[in-house]
């Protein structure tokens, strides 16, 4: 009974346009209610005459547009039909069709919904396949469960990528570490007279350790995201399989999608092998020239000449220049 004062009260709030439940409510002066969208679409079609008149839908009583008033009874209503309607109480007592109140019998593949018998023969549905609940929830399942194994394997994948990243990530704080204790040990024995260049060596260093670093750490973000997408899909997945058969296959075609577009990408990588080291034979180099320079200066330093004295000093000047162009 209850089920049927349900079934008269919304057809007295259907709209007599699009047959759906009203959506902002508007009345006629005739006493007819549309929603909004539907009488404004109507508006434009019926004008008749100089006045820019149109005409009910239902009664074809003429009336002006700007006489159109907001129905807030209706409005109200309608809310409250909705919130009966989408009770899950409700719905799950009596597995009926929203829109006509039959049992909820078929499955639409065109659109992938759960649909009665009155919405097969509608214009929505007509000339769609159509099959059983019973006969297209088992295949339905196989896909789900074949879709949900694909995911678990495409889940150890990205676990798998995210700790290749961070073991990356150790792999160049360690190797930076060394390369900058290799750095300060060489440049400790030049501090006097190459403490400009130690700090710039060092400067690009880190500038380059924070670049790789920064770059991986989004790699790693990257992953962690797909990591999560994985994640979530599965368990929307399990809880799917979980469900009822009406409740798996109403947004079965929207899992499946989601799934089939999910594509796990390989993070982006710095192989250390393009590269160029810092490497300490320079240094080597360095203090070969600067012994040349002492010895220079200990012969000079003998000679009391100031321009003697202006000649190491170039010549100090460009042995540097050429190490440190």
């Amino acid at each position: 009974m209850a089920s049927g004062i349900l079934v008269n009260i919304q057809e007295e709030v259907t709209c007599p346009i699009c047959l759906e439940l009203l959506t902002e409510p508007w009345s006629l002066h005739c006493g007819h209610t549309f929603c909004q969208a539907c009488i404004t679409a109507n508006n434009k079609e019926s004008r008749t005459g100089q006045e820019g008149e149109s005409s009910c839908p239902v009664c074809r009583v003429s009336y002006q547009p700007e006489n159109l008033r907001r129905n807030q009874l209706v409005s109200n209503i309608v809310e409250r039909l909705r919130e009966v309607r989408l009770s899950p109480e409700v719905e799950q007592k009596e597995n009926l069709c929203a829109r006509h109140r039959e049992k909820l019998l078929l499955f639409c593949k065109e659109d992938g919904k759960v649909i009665c018998w009155l919405c097969e023969r509608s214009q929505e549905h007509r000339g769609h396949r159509t099959c059983l609940l019973e006969e297209v929830a088992q295949e339905y399942q196989g896909k789900l469960q074949a879709i949900l194994k694909r995911l678990r394997e495409e889940q150890r994948e990205a676990e798998n990528f995210e700790m290749e990243v961070r073991e990356e990530i150790t792999t160049w704080k360690h190797q930076m570490e060394n390369e900058r204790q290799c750095v300060q040990a060489e440049f400790k024995e030049l501090r006097a007279v190459l403490r400009d260049e130690k700090q710039k060596k060092l400067q690009k260093l880190k500038d380059e350790e924070e670049g790789i670093l920064r770059n991986l750490a989004d790699s790693e973000n990257e992953v962690v995201q797909q990591s999560q997408l994985v994640r979530d899909l599965i368990s929307d997945l399990e809880q799917c399989l979980q469900r009822s058969t009406v409740e798996m296959l109403q947004d079965v075609h929207g899992i499946i999608k989601r799934s089939e577009i999910l594509t796990l990408k390989k993070p982006k990588t710095f192989p250390k092998g393009q590269r160029r080291v810092f490497r300490a034979p320079e240094l080597r180099q360095i203090l070969r020239a600067l012994d040349e320079l002492r010895d220079v200066q200990r012969y000079w330093g003998k000679e009391k000449s100031h321009c003697h004295q202006a000649t190491l000093f170039s010549s100090t000047f460009r042995v540097f220049h050429f190490l440190f162009p």
